[in-house]
């Protein structure tokens, strides 16, 4: 026996003049989703927004103005301490006996800060800024701060 070929259901459609997209222009370009994209935003799919993004409309917090931003770069002492060894391959840093000379302004870095371990004794030269934890610690581990003057 035969099997039925499977009917397709636009063929029973055929003659309708809308296809079972409703009216006449329905599964034309986006009209019938009311419009592409962000269309209608503000107006009949204001609800769809508002769901799916909440702060869509309005503002929220604000920007310092460019004068009173200080775009230091801050590192932590650690993360100085884990990069001392590829530091001195990369030719930025020396080593004598077990002291790592670090110049700090060929690093581009302008303040030091305190978190993190130092496991290392460490020689900083050329320092603008340094907290002092970070003085603390590169001390205590037999270690030395040079605090260049401006």
């Amino acid at each position: 026996m035969k099997e039925k070929r499977k009917s397709r259901k636009i063929n029973k459609l055929r003659g309708q003049r809308s296809a079972g997209y409703g009216y006449t222009k329905g599964h034309r370009a986006s009209g019938q989703r009311g419009g592409k994209g962000n269309a209608g935003s503000k107006k009949h799919h204001y609800i769809k927004v508002v769901q799916e993004d909440p702060r869509y409309f309005g503002k929220w917090g604000f920007k310092r103005p460019q004068k009173l931003q200080d775009n230091k770069r801050a590192v932590n002492i650690g993360d100085i301490d884990k990069a001392a060894d590829r530091l001195t391959e990369a030719g930025k840093a020396t080593k004598k006996g077990k002291k790592y000379t670090i110049d700090v302004t060929s690093l581009d870095i302008d303040k030091i800060l305190g978190s993190g371990k130092v496991t290392k004794p460490l020689d900083l030269v050329g320092v603008k800024e340094c907290s002092s934890r970070a003085q603390e610690k590169i001390v205590a581990k037999g270690g030395s701060i040079d605090i260049a003057a401006e």
